[in-house]
């Protein structure tokens, strides 16, 4: 499955009343490793950037002045993302503002070019219902440097997404086998199945001596630390670190 991450920064929250974008990027994921792959451009939106805007963004007219205007990079872009399926974090907004673009130059609709969309925002709300779940929250919850995120940007902000929606679906993918022995489906992972390749030959590397005592001692400082409620060290089995499958 080819995912783009993908996100925007524009001049206002509502494209409806004129606004346009001023910076669009994505990252590009195979398989649920990132590629390298990566589309970012900053545009000329012909236009002024309300301060609301410039206040979590940062990007002034000036430094647009000599950027290409979105006609000029819609080719390239919409080359990107053909066929993927799109992550975005409140897709609504992103995709809402990339149609209005694309309907100024008589182009078919995103939902046209890319295989599927998904947001990370319903997918964040559902997993975590009644909790704060924008970007920084969730990079708090699991973890993810986001230090560098001082202000908003369409590819840093893609970037980190990437790292937060690998956080929430891990362990949730499920495998498609084809009966016949073909390759495995591809379907969306946004609370779907993952096409994987079951042919690959895998090399299994063992825990040496060293990271087996490694093992113990953490498991000894969380028996500690919980008052002797380390669920690890109860396996059925009786033994340390082991349980019955």
């Amino acid at each position: 499955m080819r995912q783009v991450f993908l996100d925007t920064e524009t001049t206002g929250l509502e494209y409806k009343l004129g606004h346009r974008i001023i910076e669009v990027a994505g990252v590009e994921m195979l398989n649920r490793r990132l590629t390298g792959g990566r589309f970012h451009r900053y545009l000329n939106p012909e236009r002024e950037i309300d301060a609301g805007a410039l206040s979590v963004h940062g990007i002034d007219n000036e430094f647009l002045l000599d950027k290409p205007r979105f006609c000029e990079i819609a080719a390239e872009f919409l080359d990107f993302v053909r066929g993927a399926e799109l992550i975005i974090h409140n897709a609504p907004f992103d995709i809402g503002f990339l149609n209005a673009e694309l309907a100024r130059l008589d182009m078919a609709p995103m939902e046209t070019v890319c295989h599927d969309v998904c947001d990370t925002l319903r997918m964040a709300k559902d997993l975590h219902p009644g909790k704060k779940n924008n970007l920084n929250a969730l990079c708090e919850r699991y973890g993810i440097d986001n230090s560098k995120r001082t202000l908003h940007g369409a590819l840093l902000d893609a970037e980190i997404l990437a790292e937060v929606y690998l956080a929430m679906t891990r362990g949730q993918e499920s495998l498609i086998i084809d009966l016949d022995g073909d390759d495995l489906g591809q379907t969306s992972t946004c609370g779907h199945a993952a096409g994987l390749n079951l042919g690959r030959e895998y090399r299994i590397r063992r825990a040496d001596a060293t990271e087996l005592a490694e093992h113990e001692r953490l498991l000894a400082a969380i028996h500690e630390a919980s008052k002797g409620k380390c669920v690890w060290l109860d396996g059925q089995t009786g033994r340390r670190g082991e349980t019955e499958h």
